[in-house]
């Protein structure tokens, strides 16, 4: 692919040197730079929550070590199922969620083991208890798509890589040792007794294992399916299930005293040992996913890892990551470099791939369906991504990818027993995690960008049954009064202004459509945060059946039982992202929100108030850059009139939530969301407001950013002058004329062309302040 050419023309339009051709060299290059620079282990450490295994972009697979399988209400450490802080690992998982809140999966676990089989996991902080194994952090290494690491106690070297749908492990024995190897399946992240509900491991005439097993978590009754084959021959094996007290066992089988004998066994607490003597040679172990069938999981593993050619399939992955990551070419400091090209990185951990070669996949009705001219994508973090990560795949994944997600949020509303669009569902299953009906969002702001491969219609239709289904978080409630009742559903403050967001969107893309008697409704419902607003105390707050504000009221006050969701008043109470300048005059005009935004930032905080929240991390004041209610809240200054204030928010945040270690992100990555915004702000603008077609300008963190867009053009940035001394805009221009306004149009980008800003030391207080040049604002817009 060849990219165009692109003028590049100084402020007051004299010429510069043009911008060279972007080439597919020019792509591949960023793009290795991208892998070398990108750290899968950026958020293993603190309250990130990520896993530094290996998996591709958007892959059903996540093959990664677990390092403790804890019981559920002790694993929010390790909600990932690793944690930087251990030294032991009880094995590798082939499914894994990236810095969730919450927890499941960790499928298919394998360890390795030499000498004596041992089937009990034992206490990690004791080694040599089971089997699980001591290894130090010096062993390893993460990089995309690929991770290693030595068990030390066993001196068994482990390599892992991956396709799409399946795992591939390399284990190097110490010579002379008899090799094993483990198959648990009765481990899984956010555990407890109970949870497999059924499960099934068969040793095929060929030598390949296949399995199943159903479990109850998060999301309930959810079934996967494998298919396991080893490079080398089998001299021995043994099926066991370590349940006991079981109430009714059936009747006795011919080999129900013989592991060794058996060729499948059915079970809720089973493990598998497959031996192969002394090896001469590396091990190499490929497991493939099905949602389906132990068929589809063999058709997979045949699809994607005919041979066990390791090395291939590593060279395949990593050259997938660079095409990945090579859409920004990043010129900056190495910190800076690192930093943001592992947060691309991690922004392409969700959604997943989640159907077999043959588009087969398994549906919110838990039935088999078939996806016919798209890819089936689950795993919706949608209260998180929708701010950030979608429409950062806006820009920089094909527009096929982002149909493909909407395809399967439409999919998945047909299938749904409820019909409506998924809240928050992995592997198919809904787990109504969250509040918002939020997939309407990701719909709208793909329609309202253009990108449309989908039935429109079809598309109002599933947004607009989300949004009055009655039963659902109160809205029969919200319908009824233009406001969800706080003594009839709970964190009713929070439930009614995000609603009034979602709403918003829907009048948006029926207003395209001419559905003016749709564009009424929803704009009317949009304007429904107003009923939330206590000018008394210049608060959001949640309203009685009677209408009357709920009291006593603390704004302090946060967790279950008050008006908000995972905040307070301090945090939720900005939460109008489409009437920002609506907010502004609720308040009394700008000046009064300004002051306003400045106690938010400004006020001395004990983090202890927050620690019965788990998610309510990063704090700057009340602002809590740890969870997503927060992250527009710094956009809002240039709303208000002094972007300055914006930029030097951005500064203090960057600083202070984001660093290239372990512990380098201040609160859950959220699938990609924390991460998302790193990658918008780093570039200097940021979408406070999806379906506006708006990005706010904040300021830009690196040097010089070329964006390669979907459609062959690319963006470039460029920051004159940017150092740790000079971060405020001077002044900017697109495409060589002056830029005075403190928003970006997606058009803008999507044509191509650069964005220069020149930076200085002090605040130019002028620059994109005048009030007929102001962000979208549904009100100032006119718009009911």
């Amino acid at each position: 692919m060849v990219w165009k050419t692109i003028a590049a023309f100084a402020i007051g339009g004299a010429a510069l040197m043009s911008t060279p051709a972007w080439s597919a060299d020019d792509w591949r290059a960023a793009g290795q730079r991208g892998y070398e620079a990108a750290d899968p282990m950026i958020g293993t450490g603190g309250d990130g929550h990520t896993f530094p295994g290996a998996t591709l972009p958007f892959g059903m697979v996540q093959l990664s070590p677990d390092t403790r399988i804890q019981q559920r209400k002790d694993g929010y450490g390790w909600a990932a199922g690793y944690n930087h802080r251990d030294s032991s690992i009880v094995g590798f998982s082939h499914t894994h969620f990236s810095g969730t809140g919450h927890s499941d999966l960790g499928d298919v676990l394998l360890i390795p083991q030499v000498g004596e089989v041992k089937t009990e996991r034992g206490d990690p902080d004791k080694p040599g208890s089971g089997y699980t194994a001591h290894f130090s952090h010096d062993s390893e290494v993460a990089k995309p798509g690929y991770y290693a690491v030595t068990l030390d106690d066993r001196d068994v070297r482990v390599e892992l890589t991956t396709t799409q749908r399946t795992g591939m492990h390399r284990y190097t024995f110490p010579k002379g040792k008899q090799a094993h190897v483990l198959v648990d399946l009765r481990t899984s992240m956010y555990d407890y007794p109970g949870k497999v509900l059924w499960s099934r491991l068969r040793l095929r005439p060929d030598g390949t294992v296949t399995g199943f097993r159903e479990t109850r978590g998060w999301a309930p009754g959810r079934q996967l399916y494998f298919a396991m084959r080893f490079s080398r021959p089998l001299t021995g094996h043994a099926l066991q299930d370590s349940e006991k007290d079981v109430p009714y066992k059936g009747f006795a089988t011919p080999a129900s005293k013989q592991p060794a004998q058996r060729a499948q066994i059915e079970g809720r607490q089973l493990t598998g040992s497959f031996d192969f003597g002394a090896l001469d040679a590396p091990l190499v172990v490929k497991v493939a996913i099905s949602p389906v069938s132990e068929e589809g999981a063999i058709a997979n593993l045949d699809a994607e890892a005919a041979d066990f050619d390791f090395d291939r399939v590593h060279a395949q992955a990593r050259k997938t990551w660079e095409d990945a990551l090579g859409v920004l070419d990043i010129r900056a400091p190495d910190s800076d470099t690192r930093m943001a090209y592992s947060a691309l990185y991690h922004a392409y951990m969700g959604p997943s791939l989640f159907m077999d070669v043959d588009g087969r996949y398994r549906g919110p009705d838990n039935a088999v369906h078939q996806a016919k001219g798209y890819t089936n994508y689950s795993t919706f973090s949608l209260w998180d991504t929708y701010r950030a990560l979608h429409p950062l795949l806006t820009l920089t994944r094909p527009a096929q990818q982002t149909n493909d997600i909407v395809n399967s949020l439409l999919s998945s509303q047909r299938e749904s027993p409820y019909g409506i669009l998924p809240v928050w569902a992995f592997h198919g299953q809904e787990t109504w995690t969250m509040i918002g009906y939020h997939a309407v969002p990701v719909i709208a702001d793909a329609w309202m960008k253009g990108i449309r491969g989908y039935d429109g219609a079809m598309a109002l239709k599933a947004m607009t049954a989300s949004a009055e289904y009655g039963p659902y978080g109160g809205l029969d409630s919200y319908m009824k009064r233009g406001y969800v009742a706080i003594d009839e559903e709970g964190e009713a403050a929070s439930k009614t202004l995000e609603y009034a967001y979602d709403d918003w969107t829907i009048a948006r893309v029926a207003q395209t459509m001419d559905r003016k008697d749709v564009a009424d409704r929803y704009f009317k419902r949009a304007s429904n945060w107003r009923n939330a607003y206590d000018p008394d105390t210049g608060f959001m707050r949640a309203r009685l059946s009677d209408g009357k504000f709920r009291t006593p009221f603390d704004p302090v006050a946060s967790g279950y039982g008050t008006d908000y969701t995972e905040g307070n008043a301090w945090q939720y109470s900005w939460y109008v992202p489409q009437d920002v300048a609506g907010l502004a005059k609720a308040h009394g005009g700008s000046d009064k929100l300004l002051a306003k935004l400045d106690q938010v930032f400004d006020a001395k905080v004990d983090p202890k108030l927050f620690e019965h929240m788990e998610d309510i991390t990063g704090l700057i004041g009340w602002y809590a850059h740890g969870n997503e209610p927060s992250h527009h809240v710094a956009y809002l200054y240039s709303y208000a009139g002094q972007p300055w204030r914006t930029q030097a928010r951005l500064g203090e945040i960057m600083r202070t939530q984001y660093a290239p270690r372990p512990d380098g992100l201040s609160g859950n990555d959220d699938l990609g969301q924390m991460s998302a915004w790193y990658v918008f702000t780093a570039m200097g603008f940021y979408p406070v407001t999806p379906g506006s077609n708006e990005y706010i300008i904040g300021r830009p963190f690196l040097p010089e950013v070329a964006l390669h867009l979907p459609n062959g053009k690319t963006f470039r940035i460029v920051a004159e002058g940017l150092d740790a001394a000079h971060g405020y805009i001077g002044s900017a221009s697109l495409n060589g004329k002056a830029l005075d306004r403190a928003f970006l149009r997606h058009d803008e980008i999507m044509t191509g062309g650069e964005l220069r800003f020149r930076m200085q030391a002090e605040p130019n207080k002028a620059w994109g302040t005048h009030p007929d040049r102001q962000p979208y604002s549904m009100s100032a817009a006119g718009s009911q």
